[in-house]
C-alpha cells in the first residue's frame, strides 16, 4: 500500500470484494446509460457516415450467413469497379453485432438488426470500463482500478465514439485494446502461459476489429525492449511476449483484410526485431547460468559476433525489401503519424478528413478535462515503486500523447491511458490523505511505554533478522552415527566473533528502524482540506454529462437548432433526400456525390454510387473531384462516361450549415489535381484567398460545384441578394441557368440539392438548334386521332 501496511481480516476482505463487484456493476450501468442521450433526445438511429456501411454489412450477414459474407462482391459501390466486401473490411464489429443478434433471437428476444447495432457501442463501453479496472488493478491495486473504471465510463473522449448509434469499429476496438493490454500485464506479473494464450486471442480480436491494432504490436515490443535495456529481463517477460508474436501473427494473417501484411509491412517489423533480441538475451542469461565466468566471456564474445553478423544480414534484407516499396513498406496513415506533414504533401485525401487533423488545445480540455492535470501525478506514482507493469502504463501514456497530438481521432487511444494514470493518482492521493487522518487518531509509538511483551517481540524480531543475514553457504552438514544409522546434521561454520557481533548490530538497527519509524503523514487540517478538494473534482461528472447530452449525442444525419423561444427545430434534410432517391429513381440508376456521402447513399437510398468512404481508389475519387471542379459541359461529359444519372451536392448557405460541399471544395480541387494536372488550385483562388463573392475567379464561378450549389439561390434569399450565411458574403454570380443539368429535387432547408443529367438530345445550342426548328416547320404531320380507352365506361 502507498500509505502503510495493514492486516485485513478474511471477513473484511470478503466484504471488500463484494463491495468492489457492486461498484463495478454500477460503473457498467453508468457507462451504458450516459451514452443513451442520443436515443432519448432524437431516436434510435445510426450516426455519422461509416456506421451506415457497417449497418448494411451486418444486415447482409444476418440474412445471408457467414459464408456469403466472406464472398460478397458489392456492385452497388465504386461503380463500375465494385468492391469485395469480405476481403476489405475488418469483420470484428460486424461479427460481434451479428452474434449478439443471433443470440437474442435464439432466446426469443425480438430485436431488429438496427437496434442491436445502435446499442452495441454502449454495451461494449461497460465492458471497456471493467477491462480498465482489471488492467489498473494489476498495476496499482483495487482502489486505483475502481477509480480508473469510473473515469473511463464517462470520459468525453471515449463517449464521442461510443454513444448509442455510433456503430463504428472503435465501438468494440477500445475494449479489445484494453483487454489485450490487461492480459499482457497479467502474464507479465504471473508468468502464466494460460494468460499468454488468452493475450494472443485478445490480440486476434483486436486485429479483426480495427486497423489500430498496429499500435499494440508496436507498443508491446517497445516495452519489452525497455525492460531488456534496463536489466529487467525475466522468464515472465519471455512468456508474455514470445507467444503473442508467434500466435498473434499467425492469427492476424487469417484475417483477409490483413493477410500477409502481418509479416510483410513495416508496421510489424519492430515486433520481429524485438523477438530476436529477446531470444538473444535469453540465450545469454542461460549461458551465464551454466558456464564458469571465463567460459562465459568466451561464449558471449562468440554469440555477440554471430548475432551481430546475423542482425546486420537481417537488417540488410529488410532494408532492401523496404526500399523497393514507394512508401518504404508503410501505409499512408502510418506515415502520416510518423511525419505529420506527409499527408498534406503527398496524400491530400487523407489530409482532407477532419478527424485526421491535429487537435487544438481546447480539444484536450474538452475531451479529457481535469484528467490532463492528474496524469503527471499518476506518472510520478508509477515510479514509486517502479515495476514492469507500471512502466508499461507510463510508456502507454507517452506514446498515446504523441499520436493524439498528430491526429485528433487518436484522442480515443489517449483516453484509456489518461484514465488509468488519473485513477492511480486519485487513489494514491486518497490513500495518503485518509491514512494521515486515521494516523492522527492513534498515539505515536514514541509516547507509548515499552511493555515487556513488546521487548520480547523485538528480541525475536532481531533474532529472526539475524538468522536471515547468515549466508546459506556457511552451513554444512556433518554425519552423526545413531545406532546403525547415519544422520546428517547441519553445522554452522565457525565465524569470528567480530563479524557475528557486527552482523547482529546491523540487524538490531534494521529492526529498531522498522519498529520505531513513523509513517510520513500530513497535518490533520491539510488532509481534510485535500480530501474536500478531491471530492470537488467530482464536478468532472457534470462536464461529462453535458458533453454526452449536448456535444456528442446529435447524429450527423439529423440536425437541430434551438429557436429564440426555446423550442428545438429539427433539420431532417438528409433522410428526406435519400428517401426521394429511393422512391423516385430507378433501382439501377447511378448517383454521384462527394465520397463523404457514399455509405449513406448506398445504405439509405439503395442506389449505386461512384465513390464512397472506403477511399481505396484515389484515381476514382480524383475523377469525381475533377468533375466537380470543371465547367458544366466538361463535368457532364465526365459523368456521362461513368453512366451517372443523378448528382447531388450538400449546401448550407441558406441555413448556415458549415460542413457543406462549398467548404470542402478546395479538397476536391487538390485531390483532382493530384491525378489530373490541368486542375490547378491557384485557378480557384484570388490572391491566395478562397472566395465565392464578386471577387471570385472565373474558374471558380464556372465550376460545376459553384453552379449546382448556388443555382436559384438568389431567389430563395429574403432580399434576393444571394447572401451566404456560412461564408457571410453575397455570392458573385447570382442569376444563371443550367444547360446540362436540371434540378429535380431540393430539400426543405436547401441542404441537399439533387440534379439530373440532361440527355444529349435536349442540349442543342446555337445554329443547330435554329436549323432543327426550321426543319420541323417544313414537315407536315397528320393529326393523330384520339383513341378511346376500351376499359372506360
Amino acid at each position: 500500500m502507498a500509505a502503510g501496511t495493514e492486516v485485513i481480516s478474511p471477513r473484511r476482505g470478503a466484504f471488500g470484494s463484494v463491495l468492489a463487484v457492486l461498484i463495478l456493476l454500477l460503473i457498467g450501468i453508468l457507462a451504458f446509460s450516459i451514452r443513451l442521450f442520443s436515443v432519448i433526445k432524437y431516436e434510435s438511429v445510426i450516426h455519422e457516415f461509416d456506421p451506415y456501411f457497417n449497418y448494411r454489412v451486418t444486415q447482409f450477414l444476418t440474412k445471408s450467413g457467414i459464408y456469403e459474407f466472406w464472398n460478397w462482391f458489392d456492385d452497388r459501390t465504386w461503380y463500375p469497379l465494385g468492391r469485395v466486401i469480405g476481403g476489405t473490411v475488418y469483420p470484428g464489429l460486424t461479427l460481434t453485432a451479428g452474434t449478439m443478434w443471433w443470440i437474442a433471437n435464439a432466446l426469443n428476444i425480438p430485436l431488429s438488426v438496427e437496434t442491436v447495432c445502435v446499442f452495441t457501442a454502449p454495451v461494449f463501453s461497460a465492458y471497456a470500463a471493467w477491462a480498465t479496472y482489471f488492467l489498473t488493478k494489476e498495476i496499482k491495486g483495487t482502489g486505483a482500478g475502481l477509480t480508473a473504471a469510473a473515469l473511463i465510463a464517462m470520459v468525453p473522449s471515449y463517449i464521442s465514439r461510443s454513444v448509442a448509434g455510433s456503430y463504428d469499429n472503435e465501438a468494440v476496438a477500445i475494449f479489445a485494446l484494453i483487454l489485450t493490454f490487461y492480459l499482457y500485464v497479467k502474464t507479465l506479473n504471473t508468468g502464466s502461459l494460460f494468460y499468454a494464450t488468452l493475450n494472443a486471442l485478445a490480440y486476434f480480436y483486436m486485429v479483426c476489429s480495427w486497423g489500430g491494432y498496429t499500435f499494440i504490436i508496436n507498443l508491446i515490443p517497445m516495452h519489452v525492449l525497455l525492460c531488456i535495456m534496463t536489466g529487467r529481463f525475466s522468464s515472465r517477460l519471455y512468456i508474455a511476449y514470445a507467444p503473442l508474436v508467434i500466435l498473434g501473427t499467425i492469427l492476424a494473417a487469417l484475417v483477409p483484410v490483413v493477410g500477409f501484411n502481418a509479416v510483410m509491412t513495416s508496421e510489424h517489423f519492430a515486433s520481429f526485431l524485438v523477438f530476436v533480441i529477446l531470444h538473444v538475451t535469453a540465450l545469454v542469461h542461460y549461458i551465464k547460468r551454466i558456464l564458469t565466468p571465463k567460459t562465459y566471456r568466451m561464449a558471449l564474445t562468440m554469440v555477440l559476433t554471430i548475432g551481430t553478423v546475423g542482425a546486420l544480414t537481417l537488417v540488410a534484407i529488410l532494408v532492401a525489401l523496404v526500399a523497393a516499396s514507394p512508401t518504404k513498406g508503410w501505409s499512408g496513415r502510418s506515415l502520416s503519424l510518423l511525419d505529420p506533414t506527409y499527408a498534406s504533401k503527398y496524400i491530400p485525401i487523407i489530409a482532407s478528413v477532419s478527424e485526421h487533423q491535429p487537435p487544438t488545445w481546447p480539444s484536450y480540455f474538452m475531451d479529457i478535462n481535469i484528467l490532463a492535470f492528474l496524469v503527471p501525478a499518476g506518472i510520478i506514482a508509477c515510479f514509486s515503486p517502479l515495476s514492469d507493469s507500471s512502466s508499461f502504463a507510463v510508456l502507454y501514456m507517452v506514446t498515446s500523447v504523441y499520436f493524439s497530438g498528430v491526429m485528433v481521432r487518436l484522442m480515443l487511444v489517449l483516453a484509456p491511458a489518461a484514465c488509468i494514470l488519473a485513477g492511480i493518482a486519485l487513489s494514491e492521493a486518497f490513500g495518503t490523505l485518509t491514512y494521515s487522518i486515521k494516523y492522527q487518531q492513534i498515539p505515536t509509538l514514541s509516547n507509548e511505554p515499552v511493555s515487556e511483551e513488546k521487548t520480547t517481540a523485538l528480541k525475536s524480531a532481531i533474532d529472526s533478522s539475524f538468522k536471515s543475514v547468515v549466508p546459506k553457504d556457511s552451513i554444512k552438514e556433518k554425519t552423526k552415527v545413531e545406532g546403525d544409522e547415519k544422520v546428517k546434521e547441519p553445522v554452522k561454520e565457525k565465524t569470528s566473533k567480530r563479524i557475528r557481533k557486527k552482523e547482529k548490530e546491523i540487524a538490531e538497527k534494521h529492526v529498531e528502524k522498522q519498529v520505531e519509524r513513523k509513517p510520513l503523514v500530513l497535518p490533520l487540517e491539510a488532509s481534510a482540506v485535500g480530501i474536500v478538494l478531491l471530492i470537488l473534482l467530482g464536478s468532472f461528472y457534470i462536464h461529462c454529462v453535458w458533453a454526452a447530452a449536448e456535444a456528442y449525442s446529435a447524429p450527423s444525419i439529423v440536425l437541430s437548432s434551438q429557436m429564440s423561444d426555446g423550442s428545438v427545430h429539427v433539420f431532417d434534410d438528409f433522410r428526406e433526400a435519400y428517401a426521394w432517391l429511393r422512391h423516385n429513381t430507378d433501382e439501377n440508376d447511378k448517383v454521384a456525390s462527394w465520397w463523404d456521402y457514399g455509405y449513406q447513399t448506398t445504405a439509405m437510398a439503395n442506389r449505386t454510387v461512384i465513390v464512397d468512404n472506403n477511399t481505396w481508389n484515389n484515381t476514382h475519387i480524383a475523377t469525381v473531384g475533377m468533375a466537380m471542379s470543371s465547367p458544366e459541359k466538361e463535368a457532364w461529359e465526365i459523368y456521362q462516361s461513368l453512366d451517372v444519372k443523378y448528382v447531388f451536392v450538400i449546401f448550407g448557405g441558406l441555413v448556415g450549415y458549415p460542413s457543406d460541399d462549398i467548404n470542402k471544395f478546395l479538397w476536391m480541387v487538390r485531390i483532382g489535381g493530384g491525378v489530373f494536372p490541368h486542375i490547378r488550385e491557384p485557378d480557384y483562388l484570388r490572391d491566395n484567398q478562397y472566395r465565392i463573392d464578386s471577387m471570385a475567379t472565373p474558374t471558380m464561378l464556372n465550376s460545376l460545384m459553384y453552379r449546382l450549389s448556388y443555382y436559384r439561390f438568389a431567389e430563395a434569399t429574403m432580399d434576393g441578394n444571394g447572401y451566404d450565411r456560412v461564408r457571410r458574403t453575397e455570392i458573385g454570380k447570382k442569376h444563371f441557368k443550367l444547360a446540362y443539368f436540371e434540378e429535380v429535387f431540393t430539400t426543405q432547408h436547401w441542404m441537399v440539392r439533387i440534379y439530373k443529367l440532361k440527355p444529349s438530345k435536349n442540349r442543342q445550342r446555337g445554329k443547330n438548334k435554329r436549323k432543327t426548328k426550321a426543319v420541323s416547320k417544313k414537315i407536315t404531320r397528320k393529326p393523330i386521332k384520339s383513341l378511346k380507352n376500351p376499359w372506360s365506361s
